[in-house]
Formats: structure tokens, sequence, C-alpha cells
């Protein structure tokens, strides 16, 4: 496929078919004739997004990928077209796509000359300091947690002792909780900002088709080679990093406390113009004192629920119909939903890691949470997912840190059920649905190994009965997905955060300090990894646009 510079504006061709042992070749005429132009009016083709369209439509249809094809076209193509043109348009076969919008941001002028203080080295401050960086300012970057190689060491020491180490971990250090996932960065937020995102992704090392991939990740393993890469290219433009350096206070300019002039760390005082807050979901002790000094911090929704682990040949065969055919696709993914029905919440399925591995993501003793990561092979025999409801001030009781309140009451609960060693509570899908015990447990990917226990007794009961009701209803979509080779295991809590930290929807600021950025998903705007980047990167934009006063 040609490649074009994105800055050009271009056409979208949506929904081109394209079997799978066809070459993309084909996709230049089949887009045209969808758009209802002559493929000689192309000048340009690149595949917008593309991906693999499974359903089962009558006995003799076969999987195939769903193509967004960009065509840049020669001028007047819209006269000489004629009516099939516009029919397309209409039809909403086709649309324009506006130019990329450039990432640097002339400094404001307050800016000019200081340096902005960013906190967490997750995806939403690594790239804010991406975007200030590119635009002249100079940044620190600060982490409670260590660099990556140190923080493998960590986790290697607990895999193989069970002894936790609370500042590093599968939470906390270099690219945050999501260096130890699957690695996704497929998103729902549409903003121009994603293109640029993913190009930097791609020259640090994560594989090109991720610039098109509906179901895009990088994979752990990648990242372990991805984010260096990033950090290395971050301090060329004169970005320092901090680790092992925890924010514990704020340090105020002036009796009136509008504005911050320094941060109080664990290794030391750091001065800055700005400070872009991204600590990530799990940092509560930092987040209360923050708030004990004035920052304001409400209570919003979150989900809660387990993980669910099958065989990935289970999952292949009921989405290719063809287990053989995982061999040329690659181990298969879902993504499920459950509206809300006979008096039960809705659910939904979350972070699916196909050949991936369920992992202890904690930061605390005596409390267990779960998590799934995989490498970008997908070649482990186990698929997992998170089964996920929502819960929010209404279940959790009032005040704005009692999501952190709830949460951590029933992970102490799912650690003590273990056996207090970080061993997981399980229990089979088809005893969890039948409300009984599991006399026996089949395999797992957990690597501190399961322990039989009653989750449906577990759980609180509204989020038991929404889960009940997503696996009778899920089954029916993946035949044997509630049966008993389905394992549940527990718990599952750390999917999003539990507060949000309000802010100007214009300005990104806090109402309270002039000079305060909340972002990323810790202060409650973002669900992953790549809106995280994105929340990031345009509250940096923002921060350059604006200035402090």
């Amino acid at each position: 496929m040609r490649h074009f510079d994105k800055s050009t504006a271009c056409l979208r061709v949506l929904g081109v078919r394209l079997g799978l042992g066809e070459d993309e070749s084909i996709l230049r005429e089949r887009a045209a004739r969808r758009a209802g132009i002559d493929v000689a009016e192309v000048r340009g083709v690149r595949i917008g997004r593309k991906s693999l369209d499974a359903r089962r439509r009558n006995k003799r249809s076969k999987p195939s990928f769903v193509v967004h094809v960009d065509l840049i076209l020669d001028e007047g193509v819209e006269k000489r077209s004629g009516a099939r043109f516009g029919q397309a348009l209409r039809a909403g076969h086709a649309v324009w796509q506006t130019p990329q919008i450039p990432v640097e941001v002339k400094p404001h002028s307050s800016l000019v000359g200081g340096r902005v203080i960013v906190v967490g080295a997750g995806p939403a401050g690594l790239f804010a300091a991406w975007v200030l960086s590119r635009s002249g300012i100079e940044v620190d970057i600060l982490d409670r947690g260590p660099v990556l190689s140190e923080r493998s060491r960590a986790w290697s020491s607990f895999l193989r002792t069970r002894e936790l180490d609370p500042e590093s971990n599968l939470l906390f250090g270099e690219g945050g909780a999501g260096t130890y996932s699957d690695g996704k960065i497929y998103t729902r937020v549409d903003h121009p900002l994603e293109v640029p995102i993913l190009e930097e992704w791609i020259v640090c090392g994560a594989p090109p088709g991720i610039a098109y991939d509906a179901r895009a990740h990088i994979g752990t393993d990648r990242l372990h080679r991805v984010l260096p890469e990033l950090r290395a290219r971050l301090e060329n433009r004169g970005v320092r990093f901090h680790w092992g350096t925890r924010l514990e206070s704020f340090v105020f300019d002036g009796p009136d406390h509008e504005s911050i002039r320094s941060l109080e760390t664990s290794n030391g005082e750091f001065s800055g113009k700005a400070v872009i807050l991204a600590t990530g979901h799990s940092a509560r002790e930092t987040l209360e004192n923050l708030a004990a000094q004035g920052m304001r911090v409400e209570a919003k929704e979150f989900q809660l629920g387990v993980r669910i682990e099958h065989p990935q040949e289970l999952i292949n065969r009921a989405r290719y119909q063809d287990s053989e055919m995982a061999l040329q696709l690659g181990a298969a993914d879902y993504g499920l939903t459950c509206k809300p029905s006979q008096g039960a919440a809705g659910a939904h399925s979350f972070c699916m890691c196909p050949g991936g591995q369920i992992v202890a993501s904690v930061n605390q003793q005596g409390l267990l949470c779960t998590n799934g990561m995989s490498n970008s092979r997908h070649s482990s025999p186990w698929a997992n997912a998170a089964i996920v409801t929502t819960l929010g001030p209404k279940e959790t009781g009032p005040g704005a840190f009692a999501g952190f309140d709830y949460r951590e009451q029933l992970e102490s609960l799912f650690f003590d059920s273990g056996g207090g060693d970080w061993t997981a509570p399980a229990q089979r899908a088809d005893d969890f649905m039948a409300g009984r015990d599991s006399k026996k447990l089949g395999a797992s990917s957990y690597k501190f190994g399961t322990h039989p226990a009653r989750i449906d007794t577990l759980l609180p009961d509204s989020v038991r009965d929404a889960l009940r009701n997503a696996l009778d209803r899920f089954d029916k979509q993946i035949y044997g997905y509630a049966g008993s080779e389905g394992l549940l295991v527990g718990l599952e809590s750390r999917s999003s955060g539990c507060i949000r930290i309000p802010r100007d929807e214009i300005t990104r600021r806090t109402s309270e300090f002039l000079n305060l950025f909340p972002a990323g998903e810790g202060a409650g705007y973002a669900g992953g990894i790549m809106s995280a980047c994105i929340d990031g990167a345009r509250s940096a934009q923002v921060l350059l646009r604006d200035g402090v006063s």
C-alpha cells in the first residue's frame, strides 16, 4: 500500500471487504468502486482501519476483513464523478477526513523559561511530556515507582518469594499499570491526536499495524522494548525522569493558596510553573493528602467483577468455527456486552487477553486484585477477560473516597479467601451459575495458583446477579463460555478509577488551583492506554495555549 502525507485531506471509504487470502492491492479498485469514482482518479491509498469479521451469517460464510480505505483523489473529482459519488457520501459509504492537527503548540509567554512538573510516568504523563518537550518546554516527570528494568526484577522477585514491594509492582513505575497488560491501544475516543500518538509508538518500536488495526495491541513483551525507547527520545528533548519519587504535598505560592509553587516529595522539593497530575488509579494516599490541602475530589462510577479464563482453543472454535484458522489469524478475541435485564445490572467484558495470563495487579499487602496480560504472540493456551459491572455512590455510600473503601474491603476479603498468600479464590463458571462449590478446579495461568471458593457468595449480591445474567447471555454467543471449562478468578477491581478530580472543560485546570491540570485515568478522564495518552497530550496542549495566571 502506498503511504501519503497524513496532513493532506483524504476520502475514507468505509466497509470495503477483503477475503483472508486476498492481496491488499485489490483495495484500490474496490474502494474506488464503492465510492462511485473512477480508479484512475486515485493518487494514493492507505489502510485507515482494518478489522476481522468472524460472524457466521450462514453455513457458507467465512471470516473476512472489513477495511476502511483512505484515498487521495485528483482535484475536481466531485464534479467529474457525478451522482454516484454523491450517493456514496449520502449513504455513508465514504466520508471526507480532515487533516491531522499539529502536535506542537507555541508556548504561552507565562511558561517561557520555566519547567512543568508531570506527576506519573504512565500513558497520560508520558504523552503530556511528549507534547510539552516537542514545544520547547522543559519537563520533570516524577514517579513513585522505578525504571522498567528494576520494575521487572521486582515482579520476578514477587513471583518467586510472594513478598510484595509496595513501590515497585504492576501498578507503579515506568509505563504505569498498562505496562503489564495486553498493550491495547485502540480506543473509542475519536481525536485527531490519535494518529500522531500511534506514529510515536511505531517510531519507538511498536508494530506498524497498530496504525490501522481495529483491535491494535503492542503486547507486554514489546512494551518492555518500546517504553525505554520512548523514554530515551523524551530525555533527548530535555525531559528529566525522577524515579522513586512519591508526591506528598503541595507547596503554595502565597497565603491565598491559589497557585502551586512546588511539590514536596519523598525525594526532595520540585518547582515548576505548572503541574500535570497523572498519578494513575491506585495512588490513594497521595490523592487523600492532596484532598486534605484543598484539592477537590468527587466519587464516580467504577467497574468491578472477576477475571474469567478459558482454554484459548474454546474461544478459537467459537469465533472462527474452525480451530485451525487460528494458525492463520492468531488467537481469537472477543468483546461481549449484556444490557440490564430481569432486575440485574448490565455487565461487559473488558481487557480481553487472547493467549494471555492472569496476574496479581497489587500494590498493598493483604489486598488482592487480578488483571490480565499477554505478549505480542498471544502464545499462551489460555484466554482471559474481565467481566465487570458498574458501581457508584448508590452502592458504596457517601464520601469522595467511599469507592476506595468499598473496593479495598472486597480485595481484603478475596485475599483472605485465597489463603492470604496471593493464591486467588476461584470457581468454575458452571458452579458459579448453579451456586455450588467447585470440587475440582481446572488449570489456570495465574502463577500464584488458585483455591476453590464460592465466588458467588464473596461478591456483593448485585454484582453476582449482574455477572450471572451476563454469563447466561455470553454462553449463547460463545458455546461453553459459562460451562465447566470456564474459570472465574477474583477479584477484578481496578479496571477503572473510582474518583474524579473536577476540572474545567475548556481550560482543563482545577477551579481551586490556577496551575494544576489533572489528567488520565487516575483523575477520572480515561479508561485505557490510548485514551490516557490522548488526555495527557491534550491537557499539555491546552496548558501551552493558555499558560498559567
